[in-house]
């Protein structure tokens, strides 16, 4: 086996759950956002998406952090006349973001991220055991 292109293929998922997890962050600290007016949209829920490529340096196919697409799914509401952003109904628009589908997301993603780092690290060792077998 090629180790070099285990790590290469493991440091790729690296960066892509890195990426996932910088998303992941920034809707749970937009998830009580509210906007400033009633006209003005809040916040809305960014989703990661991933893309294969071919690295040809490595002759192998590697993954990426792909488009970030917006959550179309309806925003959340609350009734608050006193709101400034409330519409004439005394309604508020809310980020549609849910903390626990970010939470459970999050948690897939840092164990995706130590499931990578685990195969380098391997590899790292298998490596410098061959290289100790080599020197005997």
């Amino acid at each position: 086996m090629d180790f070099m292109k285990a790590i290469g293929i493991a440091a790729s998922g690296l960066r892509a759950q890195s990426g996932r997890m910088r998303v992941i962050s920034e809707n749970i600290a937009n998830a009580d956002s509210e906007p400033k007016s009633a006209a003005a949209e809040p916040y809305r829920r960014k989703v990661p998406t991933f893309s294969q490529r071919l690295d040809r340096e490595l002759d192998a196919s590697v993954v990426d952090l792909g488009r970030v697409r917006r959550d179309a799914t309806p925003f959340r509401t609350k009734h608050d006349p006193g709101n400034p952003a409330a519409d004439a109904r005394g309604e508020v628009r809310l980020p549609n973001v849910n903390l626990l589908v970010e939470t459970v997301d999050m948690r897939e993603a840092q164990r995706s991220y130590e499931a990578n780092l685990n195969m380098i690290s391997t590899a790292r060792r298998m490596i410098s055991r061959t290289i100790d077998i080599l020197k005997a």
